[in-house]
């Protein structure tokens, strides 16, 4: 039986521990762009939350006008 050279063995443990290493980058890449992903998420609900707060203020404040503006026209009858 022909023997294993240890060079082809190093070569081999080499090429997994590079495969390994890229691949462990590429994991922590994509653990950073979810957390960015997560925090903007996070933002852009807060900006919905206020903007429906906001919204609701305003048709309020819209409807107490069309009340004023009711009261104060003329009947037509």
């Amino acid at each position: 039986m022909p023997t294993i050279s240890e060079d082809s063995i190093s070569q081999r443990s080499s090429q997994f521990s590079g495969e390994d290493a890229n691949f462990e980058q590429l994991m922590v890449s994509m653990l950073d762009e979810r957390d960015k992903l997560m925090d903007s998420l996070r933002e852009t609900q807060e900006r919905l939350g206020e903007t429906e707060a906001k919204l609701s203020e305003v048709e309020k404040e819209r409807d107490s006008l069309q009340r004023q503006i009711s009261a104060n026209l003329p009947q037509v009858e």
